[in-house]
């Protein structure tokens, strides 16, 4: 094969972003260096990078200087299982931190064949907008009948492929609109929920990004590359994932309950009386209204169920299946003391209509109860009957009030951090976030290699970032109290999570691969040409993870950032096999000092300047 010639892009690649300026209108599509996509690859790597390039630090999240990147990689648009994926990267709103997600829909190949490995939207439209981009050009148009309009967010998705025939569209709702600070985006029925990039694009008055696009995607060995994917896609049909295309991830909801694992109204407890009438088996026995996958993917994990529940709202609120996932069943179910199935599905709808994250949704609204008990909120403008734990109708007009920014739903539309801020002691001391980030459905003092992942984030608390989870059930730690070499089974765990993030792949792969640095370098030659190996592969996973701790630096990061709510350092669990544990802070700084030595960060968390000089060129320091 004979070389490329240095300014040709690799296969997979473009070579290329496109740059939007939607104060100005200016649109540039400035090229990507060779060298950024082999170290970073693409995804949530080239993501941070790009963020990183574009702004200044200290920048305002949902201010006139913000960015945000839509980030796709080099497997998207081929034939590689789960591959139709693109990152969405920017400054969360509700960290201050890096903040991103990921999603799996026809946006991301369509997004990519209109020729760009990026797309990068900067400044703010003149009035609400829809951007539109395919091969061909870049055009801002009004949308204003679509703002404040009452309309779910399929309705909006609906009208604007109906206008626009052959786009594809992330969407944001009423709750982006309001700048709630944990609005998502959605993709078709899919969603980029965590961290309140719908509220940075609402910031931007963009209500939607369309693309659209059909250039062919060049790969380097195409041969080679079909052997790969068929063989990926056999495998991705085995054991490893019978479990989620069987009963979808809501099955883990019973398992955790029996391992004391399962957050109950608001962390006070791991276990949930309620759990076998909410779980998923239970779910599919009544409720279960069929199964899908996303585009590009043979495991097909997605389950759909039907609440018998009628809308509050029928006008704005819609019918039909839900995709219910373990962590929306987890907080808008136990978290909230909910053990009826069709409120927790029901609420999930709401979610999705008015474009709210349905952990940061349940998990504020979890926490405001619990301040509400506890006789914190008397007397003050938050006090609110609705605030109770198991009110299923309370929920559900919570939800309606955070995304409109409505009476006590304006605190909630804050976060869980800020909220405990404007109530004062002793409400930090529960209120269930790491930086700002609302804790996911698992009980950390039941799983102590993931509470040093949670800590550590630099999302914040986040198991799609730190799967150590995996390292507590193993049998390889004592999940009550680990050892300080759990911090390096937690490091492989955020490594291999950095690198699945970036190449873009589904996490379900991780148990299909022997080796996924070796065999995804093998993946990667076949379509790049690049002589990627898997050692390269571990460096760069690395790389990813430092780049986005710098990221943080630079916006202000301490060492006082990396630990989490008291709740945790000094409360004993009450019931199941994990009653009276706690976590012993000396224990959890011993982690995390483990942690910083085996990344080569200084003693106090910071980036020493060999690593910094590592990655500068890249990112701009």
């Amino acid at each position: 094969m004979l070389p490329s010639p240095p300014n040709t892009p690799p296969g997979g690649y473009f070579g290329r972003y496109l740059r939007v300026d939607l104060s100005s209108g200016e649109v540039r599509r400035p090229p990507i260096d060779r060298a950024l996509v082999r170290r970073l690859i693409g995804g949530v790597g080239l993501g941070t990078a790009l963020l990183m390039q574009q702004t200044r630090p200290g920048f305002d999240p949902l201010g006139i200087d913000s960015c945000v990147v839509f980030a796709f990689s080099p497997m998207v648009g081929t034939s590689v299982t789960t591959s139709a994926k693109f990152a969405v990267v920017a400054k969360s709103p509700l960290t201050q931190r890096i903040g991103d997600a990921l999603s799996s829909s026809d946006f991301a190949i369509a997004g990519k064949r209109a020729g760009y490995d990026a797309i990068v939207l900067r400044g703010r439209a003149h009035q609400p907008s829809v951007v539109l981009i395919d091969e061909t050009g870049t055009r801002i148009e009004p949308c204003s009948e679509l703002w404040d309009a009452g309309l779910t967010v399929a309705q909006v998705d609906q009208r604007l492929r109906e206008r626009h025939q052959g786009y594809s569209f992330s969407v944001i709702g009423i709750a982006g609109e309001r700048l709630v600070r944990f609005a998502g985006l959605t993709n078709g029925r899919r969603h980029a929920g965590r961290g309140g990039l719908g509220a940075v694009l609402g910031s931007m008055r963009v209500k939607a990004v369309g693309v659209r696009g059909k250039l062919p995607i060049e790969v380097s060995d195409p041969a080679k590359l079909i052997a790969h994917a068929k063989d990926l896609a056999a495998r991705s049909l085995g054991p490893a994932t019978e479990k989620y295309r069987l009963l979808g991830t809501v099955s883990n909801l019973t398992s955790f309950n029996r391992l004391a694992a399962l957050p109950t109204r608001n962390f006070q407890a791991s276990t949930f009386e309620g759990a076998e009438r909410v779980g998923g088996a239970q779910l599919e026995q009544t409720r279960a209204k069929g199964r899908s996958a996303c585009s590009s993917c043979t495991i097909g994990c997605e389950h759909f169920f039907k609440s018998s529940r009628d809308p509050a709202s029928p006008d704005t609120v819609s019918h039909g299946p839900v995709k219910m996932e373990y962590e929306s069943l987890f907080a808008l179910g136990p978290l909230c003391g909910i053990d009826d199935p069709d409120v927790a599905i029901a609420a999930s709808r709401r979610c999705d209509d008015l474009g709210l994250d349905t952990v940061s949704a349940g998990g504020t609204i979890a926490f405001l109860m619990e301040c509400a008990e506890r006789g914190l909120l008397a007397d003050t403008p938050h006090d609110d009957p609705r605030l109770q734990f198991g009110s299923g109708e309370g929920l559900l007009s919570l939800l309606d009030d955070a995304a409109h920014r409505r009476g006590v739903g304006e605190l909630i539309a804050e976060g869980s951090r800020i909220a405990a801020t404007r109530i004062g002691p002793p409400a930090p001391d529960f209120a269930p976030h790491v930086k700002g980030l609302e804790l996911p459905g698992y009980e950390p003092r039941a799983l102590q290699t993931m509470a040093l992942g949670f800590a550590v984030g630099t999302r914040g608390a986040d198991h799609n970032k730190s799967g150590a989870y995996e390292v507590d059930f193993s049998g390889r730690v004592d999940r009550f109290a680990p050892e300080p070499h759990a911090a390096l089974l937690a490091i492989e765990s955020e490594d291999r999570a950095a690198l699945i993030d970036s190449l873009i792949l589904c996490k379900f792969l991780r148990g299909v691969f022997d080796d996924i640095y070796v065999e995804s370098a093998e993946v990667l030659r076949a379509i790049t040409g690049i002589p990627f190996d898997g050692d390269e592969l571990r460096a760069a996973a690395k790389r990813i993870v430092l780049v986005r701790k710098l990221f943080n630096v630079r916006e202000g990061w301490t060492r006082a950032e990396d630990t989490l709510p008291a709740r945790f350092l000094s409360e004993p669990l009450p019931t199941g096999v994990a009653r009276g544990v706690h976590i012993d802070a000396e224990r959890l700084d011993e982690l995390i000092a483990t942690y910083y030595r085996a990344r080569g960060w200084c003693a106090d968390g910071d980036v020493p300047d060999a690593l910094r000089a590592e990655v500068a060129p890249m990112i701009d320091l």
